[in-house]
């Protein structure tokens, strides 16, 4: 009895631990956010370095070919029977030269300092260039042995003896041979080198960790701002042909003076309206590209086989001896110059059947159909 009346013996109580906070353990946890993870590269900002100089250095020379254009036209008048350019034609030639040298130095210091817009720019740019220097060496290929034959025969016209005439084929093919040379390692070389460095993936992420500020040529898929940067300098070509030029390739003939010169200058706008309208991915922009680039390949089918350059060019008011000139040259005579860009219009309507699969509709999205449950009254 005396063991149940004894009060049971009272524990002392435990101070309960307080718990260990989450900062003690990772300091720093709950007051940054985690790194992200960026994949490992090479960097290549030597090499966009040497890519942004070799810019440079090629607009700067293609600056030098202002001053001889200049020269170019002051001699031309001087020599008998030479063609002797406009004044609009020798302004539109500065100013293209002054605009793609104006364009390889600041692409040049973009690249020097690894921007995102000059790798991307520099990118679609050496492609253009090398579709259009492979066309252009191969165009050269075809026409300078027929200017070197008639160089031979005008030699052998007026040589003393056929020792003269020898020597002067030898010496033509050789100079044919180092401008062919000169032209497919400034046209092809050059722009596949170019190709090759800028579309490595080192290159990319190296500009993307140089220059982590998201740049207006990242909106759009490059390939879309290939077509998008050709649309802008043919919108820039037609505004110059406008003024050089103004003869108009329409359906069987050359529409010259105001006709000729509104059409220049209505297609330069459509150009350039739908070079913004492919770059925000506009389904209707495709569209109107698409017809538009047939439209053009139809009349310039036409014309180059129905009408003859020549009188083109006697309806400019050229004086007989220049007409005689340009008639020999086998560049002006024929419509080869003009069947190459036939043929970069064929491959620019290629290209942009391509791009449809970067334009999907957009399509409007539906409000969602309230359905009765199955086993409600149906009313009537």
């Amino acid at each position: 009895m005396d063991d149940f009346s004894q009060p049971p013996p009272q524990s002392t109580p435990q101070p309960t631990p307080e718990p260990t906070p989450l900062t003690s353990l990772n300091p720093g946890a709950l007051s940054e956010p985690p790194a992200p993870v960026t994949p490992a590269f090479t960097d290549r900002s030597g090499g966009l370095m040497i890519f942004g100089i070799v810019q440079i250095i090629l607009g700067l020379l293609c600056s030098l070919m202002i001053p001889l254009v200049m020269l170019g036209a002051f001699v031309s008048r001087l020599v008998p029977g030479g063609v002797a350019s406009r004044p609009l034609q020798l302004a539109s030639g500065i100013v293209n030269y002054a605009v793609i040298a104006a364009t390889l130095i600041i692409l040049g210091l973009g690249s020097t300092q690894a921007k995102r817009w000059a790798r991307a720019l520099t990118l679609v740019f050496s492609w253009y260039g090398l579709v259009m220097g492979a066309l252009i060496t191969i165009l050269m290929t075809a026409i300078l042995p027929v200017a070197m034959k008639a160089g031979i025969a005008r030699a052998q016209q007026t040589a003393p003896d056929a020792s003269t005439a020898a020597v002067s084929t030898v010496v033509l093919a050789i100079i044919v041979t180092l401008v062919i040379i000169f032209l497919a390692f400034f046209l092809i070389v050059v722009p596949v080198a170019f190709v090759i460095f800028y579309s490595r993936k080192d290159v990319e992420l190296t500009c993307r960790d140089r220059d982590p500020v998201e740049r207006w040529t990242d909106r759009t898929p490059l390939p879309v701002l290939g077509a998008s940067s050709i649309l802008f300098l043919a919108s820039l070509q037609l505004l110059s042909a406008a003024i050089s030029f103004p003869y108009f390739p329409f359906f069987g003939r050359y529409l010259g003076g105001i006709p000729g010169i509104g059409c220049f200058l209505a297609f330069a706008a459509i150009d350039m309206c739908l070079a913004f309208g492919l770059f925000r991915l506009q389904i209707a922009a495709w569209w109107i590209a698409i017809f538009a680039s047939l439209f053009r390949i139809v009349s310039m089918a036409l014309t180059y086989t129905r009408t003859n350059l020549m009188d083109v060019y006697s309806r400019m008011g050229l004086p007989q001896g220049q007409l005689e000139t340009l008639h020999a040259n086998p560049l002006t005579r024929s419509h080869v110059i003009l069947w190459w860009g036939f043929l970069f219009s064929l491959i620019f309507l290629g290209y942009l059947v391509w791009l449809r699969r970067y334009f999907r509709k957009q399509s409007t999205p539906q409000p969602p159909e309230i359905l009765a449950p199955a086993d409600s009254p149906q009313l009537g």
